[in-house]
C-alpha cells in the first residue's frame, strides 16, 4: 500500500457507488482514513468499507443528506470529534433530472441546484474549521464536461456544475495562503451504471465524438482526484482537470 497519504482523514460524499466508490478506494490504498458518505443506501456504503478494508485501509461510514446543512454540520463536526481532523474533502454526490428547460419543473431544477451546488457548499463550509486551524487541507469538487459544454435536455445539471467551477476558484482565492487548495476535476463520459445503459446506438454515436476513442474508467478519475489530494499538489489550486479523452480542451 501506497502510504502518501498516511495519518490523513479524507471525507467522500456519495462513496457507495461509481467514481465516489473508487475515490474513496483510492485513497485508502494511498493510507487516507475514508469516511464513506452515503444517503440511502446502507448496504452499498457498507460494500465500499468492506472493499478497503479487504484491501488493508481504513474506512468509517458516515451517513447524511449533503443538501441539508444541519445534518452536514454534526456529521463532520462528529468526524473530526472522532478523528481529530479532516484533511481531505471530496465533494462527490450528485444528480441529476434531465429534461428541456420547457418541460422542466422548477422543482426539479431547485433539486438538482440543492445536491449538485448548495451539497457542496454546505460540506465545503463545514470541514474549513478543521482545516483551517491545521493550516492544511485538499478540497477537490466534481465537476462535469457538462458544465463546460452544455447538453440538450441538462440545464439544470449543466448550471450546477458550471457554478461549481466559479465556487472552487472564488475558495482556491479565499483559503490559498492558509495551504488549503481548491480543485475541480470534471469528468466525460465515464463506464459508470448511467452509460451502461446506454443503447448501442448512443454509444456509437458518443465515441465518434472522443479523441480517444473510448469511455474513461471510474478508476482514472480517481487517479486525478488522488494527484490533487496528495501534498505535493500544494501549488495547484483554482484549477479545472478534465478527464474526458480529449472531448473537450
Amino acid at each position: 500500500m501506497n502510504a502518501v497519504l498516511k495519518e490523513q482523514v479524507a471525507l467522500v460524499t456519495g462513496a457507495s457507488r461509481g467514481i465516489g466508490r473508487m475515490v474513496a478506494c483510492s485513497l485508502a490504498r494511498a493510507g487516507a482514513h475514508v469516511v464513506v458518505n452515503y444517503v440511502s443506501n446502507e448496504a452499498a456504503g457498507g460494500e465500499t468499507i468492506r472493499l478497503i478494508e479487504e484491501a488493508g485501509g481504513q474506512a468509517s461510514p458516515s451517513r447524511f443528506d449533503i443538501a441539508d446543512p444541519e445534518a452536514v454540520r454534526g456529521a463532520v463536526a462528529q468526524m473530526v470529534e472522532r478523528l481529530g481532523r479532516c484533511d481531505i474533502l471530496v465533494n462527490n454526490a450528485g444528480m441529476t433530472i434531465d429534461n428541456l428547460v420547457v418541460r422542466l419543473k422548477a422543482g426539479d431544477w431547485d433539486q438538482v441546484m440543492a445536491v449538485n451546488l448548495r451539497g457542496t457548499f454546505n460540506c465545503t463550509k463545514a470541514v474549513l474549521r478543521s482545516m483551517m486551524r491545521a493550516q492544511y487541507g485538499r478540497i477537490i469538487n466534481m465537476g462535469s464536461i457538462i458544465g463546460s459544454m452544455g447538453n440538450a435536455g441538462q440545464a439544470a445539471y449543466a448550471a450546477a456544475k458550471a457554478g461549481i467551477v466559479g465556487f472552487t476558484k472564488s475558495m482556491a482565492r479565499e483559503l490559498a495562503a492558509r495551504n488549503i487548495t481548491v480543485n475541480t476535476v470534471a469528468p466525460g463520459f465515464i463506464e459508470t451504471e448511467m452509460t451502461a445503459s446506454l443503447s448501442e446506438a448512443v454509444r456509437t454515436e458518443y465515441l465518434k465524438l472522443i479523441p480517444a476513442g473510448r469511455l474513461g474508467r471510474a478508476e482514472e478519475v480517481a487517479d486525478a482526484v488522488l494527484f490533487l489530494a496528495r501534498p505535493e499538489s500544494a501549488y495547484i489550486t483554482g484549477q479545472v482537470i478534465g478527464v474526458n479523452g480529449g472531448l473537450y480542451m
